[in-house]
């Protein structure tokens, strides 16, 4: 890429580089702000300025998190969901989207258009609750929170893109050495597909560890809750106790760590699953979004 040469164009790289800067600031600080209150002591926690470096290292919010049994449970519904989930959904959305590809496909430009027009209009909440809750009985069910978001017409077009791309005379040499579609799609297309397919996946598993929406709808018992709903519970609905209990039970007092520093802590363990992960397939992810996007 050449350096532009004139005035104006330096001037909107000048401007282009403060813009990206101040949104990358304005998205990072207030992750940041969580982990450095997550170890700050009770003196600095309601300080009114900024803090962009830690001023104290107390581990006592992570040792009575070590004990909260919830975030455990949450743990454990949350990691279950987002695995079985992503698998599913990479699996069925490439499924759907590869026989898109075929010209002899019966009724293919009626299938297309029937999954565009889910993304421009669906039935909403009222009649998908009442879907998952009074037609299939799914409600304290694992499955009401795989069921509905399990394809997606947005994935579905991504990775017919990519397959678009693959070239034709790969697959007509594996026709004529005798392989069939089903054969073809598994040890073939998939594997070629693996940038397309892992950007799909870590959307997918974003999407699941992040929800907490239809566990307030379909899941009853709070043992059946994500990470998520619990963290909400926990910073939004203020219900505190259970946590207040391992902190006493740590530290032989409930008062011993302050409730902001605890509450900072549990978001900085809740995104740190996602944030390990993304280094590991943001290479493929680059990739695989424009190759998945500029194949008509």
């Amino acid at each position: 890429m050449k350096k532009p040469t004139n005035k104006a164009g330096r001037i909107f790289d000048i401007l282009n580089v403060i813009l990206m800067i101040i949104i990358i600031l304005v998205t990072f600080y207030p992750f940041w702000n969580q982990f450095i209150l997550s170890f700050a002591e009770k003196k600095y926690l309601y300080a009114v300025t900024p803090q962009w470096f830690p001023k104290s290292f107390d581990l006592s919010a992570y040792k009575s998190i070590l004990k909260y049994k919830d975030i455990w449970t949450g743990y454990f519904n949350s990691i279950v969901r987002t695995v079985v989930g992503t698998v599913l959904g990479v699996l069925i959305n490439a499924m759907i989207a590869y026989p898109l590809t075929k010209k002899d496909l019966p009724a293919k430009k009626f299938i297309t258009t029937g999954i565009v027009i889910t993304m421009l209009f669906s039935g909403g909440t009222i009649p998908l609750y009442l879907l998952i809750t009074r037609d299939l009985h799914l409600t304290n069910s694992f499955w009401s929170l795989i069921l509905p978001c399990i394809a997606s017409p947005y994935y579905i077009f991504i990775l017919r893109n990519f397959f678009l791309s693959v070239p034709y005379e790969l697959e007509e040499a594996a026709r004529v050495d005798g392989a069939g579609y089903f054969r073809i799609f598994w040890q073939l297309i998939m594997p070629l597909s693996r940038p397309v397919l892992a950007t799909v996946a870590l959307w997918t598993a974003v999407g699941h560890w992040q929800a907490w929406y239809d566990n307030l709808l379909y899941l009853q018992k709070p043992s059946n809750w994500g990470l998520q709903m619990i963290l909400r519970e926990l910073l939004v609905q203020n219900q505190s106790t259970n946590i207040q209990t391992a902190v006493a039970s740590t530290f032989g007092s409930a008062g011993a760590v302050d409730e902001r520093q605890l509450k900072c802590a549990v978001v900085v363990v809740s995104v740190l699953p996602m944030m390990i992960l993304y280094p590991f397939l943001q290479e493929y992810m680059n990739k695989g979004v424009v190759l998945g996007a500029v194949k008509g």
